[in-house]
């Protein structure tokens, strides 16, 4: 039986490769827990300093499982998801990167955009589906769309359930950037390879917990946090190693994370 999810990295870059090319690589139990068990092994791999996830074959994922999906209509459904919830990858002290190749949609949209940045294929297809199938915005989707998109655009593509291309998921704020196919894994690959030589672990540890937790708090609450945890980096090696690299103009050697 194939890995559901392919790994292997270089240089300190993990690449994972959803491997269900049959189905556009279809949501699964067993595919997102081996996804989920790859990233949580990332946490504590030194090794690894950015995280790239894709697809094998012409989709990124096609959403839930369709034999998933029947099974819980007629009530046969009797797996045991995984405990740890869709939004896990924000909660690994690493940047992941979703190289989405094709299509995305329902889940697989999920997944690309609880990762830290997006690269796109221009013309992979994008769509939210839900309502199209008689579901809901799912997973946090109605939390993070209106955020990185803005309401009235989150309105459109949770509401339409419509197909648009990468280029149109860069232009609405969804995709850093929308790149040609032939190249899209090469340049996200490039990407975290530079974050992995030229960023700080522990510095793109904390921006990313950062990030994502400061979306709940108020502009105090943040400022606060930001200045506790500016105080704990001057204590760490890695603004000496930062400042030291600089002022001799060299790359840098951070410690892992």
């Amino acid at each position: 039986m194939a890995e559901l999810v392919l790994s292997s990295a270089d240089q300190g870059v993990l690449t994972l490769t959803f491997n269900r090319p049959d189905t556009l690589n279809a949501w699964t139990d067993a595919m997102g827990r081996r996804y989920f068990d790859l990233l949580a092994q990332a946490e504590k791999d030194p090794d690894v300093r950015a995280v790239v996830v894709t697809g094998a074959g012409k989709g990124f994922c096609s959403g839930a499982d369709f034999k998933t999906l029947t099974a819980i209509q007629t009530g046969s459904y009797a797996s045991e998801p995984d405990p740890r919830p869709n939004t896990f990858p924000t909660t690994i002290g690493k940047p992941i990167i979703a190289a989405v190749n094709g299509a995305c949609a329902g889940l697989g949209m999920v997944h690309a955009l609880v990762c830290d940045l997006v690269f796109t294929a221009e013309d992979a297809k994008w769509t939210t589906a839900f309502p199209r199938r008689g579901l809901i915005a799912e997973y946090g989707l109605s939390w993070v769309l209106p955020r990185v998109m803005g309401q009235q655009r989150a309105m459109d593509i949770l509401l339409s359930g419509r197909v648009f291309t990468g280029r149109e998921a860069a232009e609405l704020g969804l995709a850093n950037r929308a790149v040609p196919g032939e190249s899209l894994l090469a340049q996200a690959q490039a990407y975290a390879g530079e974050l992995a030589t030229y960023s700080s672990p522990a510095s793109m540890a904390v921006i990313k917990r950062q990030v994502w937790h400061d979306w709940d708090a108020t502009l105090e609450q943040s400022a606060k946090v930001a200045t506790q945890e500016m105080v704990a980096s001057f204590g760490r090696p890695d603004f000496a190693e930062g400042v030291a690299s600089f002022l001799e103009r060299r790359p840098p050697a951070f410690p892992p994370l």
